[in-house]
């Protein structure tokens, strides 16, 4: 069998013997029996919520407002949902001046107004006034159990209502996007983030896991301190065009959605492969390794301890991320990075780390365009083409080694039935 995989623009293509492909992970086919799309899914989502009356009757005029939606760094379409949004505030009685939209930062940095404007969208952006969170004023609302701050941004906290927006997709060590992660890093200090996040080396703390996701629950634990009154989360297909809408209950629709998730791209694999082949899908997903790193997060779940994974990514941009990039250089093994995040979360960093807990399971050949020195620095094998890498893995795995291929492995969740 020929198998191809996109490669930046192109393509890499390898031959692997019919008989050694255990499954090829593509996307699962759902029909949406033509559900609507785009803005007329969030305002059926406004008019359906789950768990909760609709937004009109819970909000009252006078109550000041905060919507707490994505920064720049994340594909959420907020200038698609504010406007079914705000129609559904305004007719509640709810004045625009007491409504402001607040972009949860987390530890990036603060935007431009240009971007501000463009993520807000022109219908919210001339009625209604659009910040960016403030880690620097903050109120401390108590602590988790596992002694996270739950220091929120000021107007958020001292907000009488709070709507959260946000996508759900799969997160690496979170399990999926969206819910209270608006509030809860989004919203709060980098102080908070350390103490949080330097939890994802934890086992159960992975993609596609929430109950009993010590990570995730240490987020939810901060919502009865900030309470969420409303939830406005979205599905975007690969066009980012939203295709599904989740409002209501924080917890009850950020479940439902994170099951639509999971209708469309956790797909069951019968055993684990001793090689696995994985792309990001090209451009402009594979950019960099930063980028490219999150196939190779997927891929883990269904490999062979001792196996072998082959990424394939262009990686013309190399690293992508200064600081992932002196992580991952300066490490003298695997395992310094992940001692290193359990003291000093850094964002970059993190995904070194995430990145080592892959080689402590498999082995890496990296198919890409960086240097072959730079690659051996970071302890993967370095390929410029995925026939050589292919060949190498079965000299490795052996001539009966099974085979597994992800296409799209950002995008894929796979799901070991045994």
């Amino acid at each position: 069998m020929k198998i191809e995989l996109g490669y930046g623009t192109g393509r890499q293509a390898a031959i692997v013997p019919d008989k050694n492909i255990l499954q090829i992970l593509t996307p699962n086919e759902v029909d949406l029996g033509g559900a609507p799309v785009g803005a007329d899914s969030v305002r059926e989502g406004l008019a359906n919520p789950i768990g909760t009356p609709r937004l009109g009757e819970i909000v009252r005029p006078g109550e000041k407002i905060a919507i707490i939606t994505s920064d720049i760094s994340r594909p959420m379409p907020t200038w698609v949902v504010m406007p079914p949004l705000l129609e559904e505030l305004f007719a509640a009685g709810v004045d625009a001046d007491d409504i402001t939209l607040v972009f949860a930062l987390g530890s990036h940095r603060h935007q431009t107004e240009e971007e501000r404007q463009k993520l807000a969208g022109d219908f919210a952006y001339s009625r209604i006034k659009c910040i960016d969170s403030d880690p620097e004023d903050c109120i401390h609302l108590g602590e988790t159990s596992n002694g996270t701050p739950i220091d929120i941004t000021r107007t958020v906290a001292e907000a009488d209502r709070r709507i959260c927006l946000g996508n759900i997709e799969y997160h690496y060590f979170a399990g999926y996007s969206g819910g209270i992660k608006a509030i809860m890093p989004g919203s709060s200090t980098p102080a908070a983030i350390q103490a949080n996040h330097s939890m994802m080396i934890l086992p159960d703390a992975h993609t596609g896991k929430l109950d009993g996701n010590p990570l995730r629950e240490d987020l939810e634990e901060a919502a009865p301190l900030c309470p969420v009154d409303f939830l406005v989360n979205v599905v975007l297909n690969e066009k980012k065009e939203i295709i599904y809408t989740v409002c209501g209950d924080l917890r009850e629709a950020h479940r439902k959605g994170c099951a639509f998730l999971d209708s469309l791209y956790s797909v069951k694999v019968p055993e684990k492969g001793d090689i696995v082949i994985v792309s990001q899908g090209g451009a402009p997903k594979d950019l960099n390794l930063y980028q490219t790193q999150k196939a190779l997060d997927n891929s883990k779940h269904t490999v062979k301890d001792g196996g072998t994974i082959i990424l394939v990514g262009s990686c013309r941009e190399g690293f992508g991320n200064k600081t992932f990039g002196e992580w991952i250089e300066k490490a003298a093994k695997p395992s310094d990075l992940t001692e290193r995040i359990r003291k000093d979360f850094r964002l970059g960093g993190h995904k070194a780390a995430a990145i080592a807990m892959v080689m402590e399971k498999a082995n890496i050949k990296l198919v890409s365009e960086m240097g072959d020195a730079v690659v051996r620095s970071i302890f993967m094998e370095p390929y410029s083409d995925l026939q050589s890498a292919v060949n190498d893995a079965f000299a490795e795995q052996g001539q009966d080694a099974a085979v597994i291929v992800m296409p799209y492995g950002g995008s894929t969740l796979p799901i070991v039935e045994r």
